[in-house]
């Protein structure tokens, strides 16, 4: 099997101007697939306007992570669909945690939309699923994967620091073979994409190494040299 990776830059951060500079700085570089907004620098100057700044660069996909989107009642999936597609993102994160209704009419409602959907069930912090000591349940969290699944969905969110954790996942997904995973983890949280073989279309978030680096360029060639892409 032909693995597929690339990298996604993780853009927390509230200085748009530190993301202008790196996005120019990066953007023709191969490994770079998209990039990634949350909410800090889309509830400081407006996710439009961030939007704006990227596209003046890159015509690259732009990821909206709410960091957790799909955690209201299922009526708000229509109006906040819409917000997405007026901001200009492609794709979309969701972390269905309100349960299967919010699901299904959030999935929907991004569909309408005509934006990619991508949907996570376990983050990459200790402490998370009732298995490690957290308060979410392991069989509903892998429910979320499966249901999304017989929804059309075939992107997900799964994290680079419990590769078992993503096992479970990818056995529980019909056509795993054709999904794509975007795995935030890597860089200073110390996930390993050795470890994920098994995953076709891999999709590696980096935030803060990348972030941080004096020489964003020579940090993605270290990448790619590491990643023998």
């Amino acid at each position: 099997m032909v693995n597929v990776r690339k990298l996604i830059p993780a853009l927390d951060t509230s200085d748009l101007n530190q993301i202008e500079h790196l996005v120019q700085t990066i953007d023709q570089h191969e490994l770079i697939y998209g990039y990634k907004l949350g909410f800090i620098a889309g509830l400081t100057h407006g996710l439009p306007e961030v939007v704006e700044t990227i596209r003046r660069f890159s015509a690259k996909p732009i990821i909206y992570d709410h960091q957790k989107a799909a955690t209201d009642i299922p009526d708000m999936g229509k109006r906040f669909a819409q917000v997405m597609k007026h901001s200009g993102v492609d794709e979309v994160i969701l972390f269905p945690q309100a349960g299967p209704a919010t699901l299904e009419a959030w999935v929907k409602a991004l569909k309408e939309e005509e934006l990619k959907v991508i949907v996570g069930g376990i983050m990459t912090h200790a402490r998370y699923r009732v298995s490690e000591g957290g308060y979410l349940d392991d069989r509903a969290v892998l429910d979320i994967y499966s249901r999304s699944a017989s929804l059309g969905v075939r992107r997900f969110v799964v994290p680079l620091t419990k590769p078992d954790a993503v096992r479970e996942v990818v056995q529980q997904l019909p056509d795993a073979g054709q999904a794509e995973f975007y795995s935030p983890g890597f860089g200073k949280q110390g996930g390993d994409p050795a470890q994920f073989g098994f995953l076709r279309t891999h999709y590696l978030i980096v935030g803060r190494a990348l972030l941080g680096a004096k020489d964003p360029l020579d940090y993605l060639d270290g990448v790619q040299k590491e990643l023998k892409v």
